[in-house]
């Protein structure tokens, strides 16, 4: 959430700063409800103030011996007028509120220009793709085919489309790089390895800024209370900080946690239909950092860092482009997304995004630290996937293999597999 009080005071520039996000800020209706509620403020305290003077009438009048039926009778008039006005002004604050509450996060001053992500810009690349002397074949036939593999017409029958059951050496090369990735993190990298709940409040998911806007892409669940499945990891991580005041010795905060997650994909039919791309259930290890307003952007730096290491250990070709303004999420401000190469596609898909939102979602959470005049300040945050599961899955099935229709398995993960080296 961006400061209101930024937005009160320079409406115009801020404007100007979100256009880049493809975002038209209501600076008439901003300037309008905040005149309204100036006015309303002002009149509030001088009836305050007033019903405050005419107290201390009283007290002279019974001194005084005097009748103070009238003074009574008045100040029970200006109650109500106060009172009515408290609940005008808190009605014109609550709506300021919600409105800003949909606002997007400020895009960083590095972020390209551009209205979707044909506009997103190259930074690197690592590997060269393979060439086949034989034609390949995608994930889902690989893994179809395979002995111990995937079943997608079981998970169908089971629970419906987008979701997968895996078996046998499958299920276990799926486990191995969820250790792989986890093991890397915390001796390799220094991040603490937490294990959090997978259902969340409406309150977790405001402070990370899935909620209010995007209600459609989560699942709740029915009950006496407000829940939510996770989106992901970054949501109850994120939120252990949430109303807390960190001490700034104990600065960066660097967590790692493995979740499922699960989204609707709402508005995405039709898209990605067959396989493991896009699916309601999948799972992530997922890097989450807190830390100094001044250490935000080298920290964005060093996650994207931690999860490009794990593609280089699996020698998955990939390349890592920064998004424009059109692509770039609510609360990023800014975001690096890694591609990995898939062959039956021909070209890079997303497997990680890493993006600061600088303190868009610590104001949210009111979660802060002491600056060196020990005041208070909004800490800033840092995540991404370092990876998402199922598509390193995929993206490991369709690169390592070969004529037979066997899949190789990467040297990094031999011995998560007792040894072997091919799914048959």
């Amino acid at each position: 959430m961006l400061d209101p009080k930024w937005i009160r005071s320079d409406a115009d520039e801020l404007a100007s700063k979100l256009l880049k996000k493809k975002f038209t800020l209501d600076t008439a209706w901003i300037a309008e409800l905040d005149s309204q509620r100036k006015a309303l403020q002002l009149a509030t305290e001088a009836l305050q103030n007033e019903r405050n003077s005419r107290s201390k009438m009283i007290g002279k009048a019974k001194a005084a011996g005097e009748d103070i039926t009238k003074i009574l009778s008045s100040m029970e008039n200006m109650k109500a007028e106060l009172e009515q006005k408290k609940e005008q002004l808190a009605s014109l604050q609550s709506k300021l509120h919600e409105y800003l509450a949909g606002v997007p996060n400020i895009p960083d001053d590095s972020v390209p220009e551009g209205d979707d992500e044909s506009a997103n810009q190259l930074v690197s690349t690592w590997g060269e793709p393979k060439t086949y002397d034989f034609e390949i074949k995608d994930h889902a036939a690989l893994g179809e085919a395979l002995q111990q593999g995937l079943d997608f017409a079981a998970a169908t029958k089971i629970t419906g489309s987008r979701f997968v059951i895996m078996q046998g050496r499958m299920a276990q090369l799926h486990r191995g790089l969820i250790q792989l990735m986890l093991d890397i993190h915390t001796r390799e990298h220094g991040y603490r390895e937490v294990n959090v709940p997978y259902i969340v409040n409406a309150q977790s998911l405001f402070g990370t800024g899935q909620l209010p806007k995007f209600e459609d892409d989560l699942f709740k669940l029915r009950g006496d209370h407000e829940y939510y499945l996770i989106p992901t990891a970054e949501v109850p991580v994120t939120n252990l900080i949430r109303d807390e005041i960190l001490d700034p010795e104990n600065l960066p905060l660097k967590f790692v946690c493995h979740t499922p997650c699960f989204r609707s994909e709402a508005g995405s039919y039709g898209k990605d239909t067959r396989g493991m791309i896009r699916q309601h259930q999948f799972e992530k290890v997922e890097l989450v950092q807190i830390v100094a307003r001044e250490a935000s952007a080298s920290a964005l730096e060093e996650l994207t860092g931690h999860a490009e290491k794990i593609l280089q250990l699996l020698e998955l070709p990939y390349r890592k482009v920064i998004l424009c303004g059109g692509d770039l999420g609510f609360a990023a401000a800014k975001t690096y997304d890694l591609e990995v190469w898939l062959p039956s596609q021909n070209c890079y898909r997303e497997i990680s995004s890493c993006s600061g939102f600088t303190d868009f979602q610590a104001r949210r959470m009111q979660a802060r630290t002491r600056d060196a005049a020990g005041k208070p300040q909004l800490v800033h945050t840092v995540n991404g996937s370092g990876l998402a599961i199922g598509r390193t899955l995929v993206a490991i099935l369709e690169n390592y293999q070969d004529a037979q229709g066997r899949v190789k398995i990467p040297n990094a993960l031999v011995s998560y597999m007792q040894g072997i080296e091919y799914l048959e």
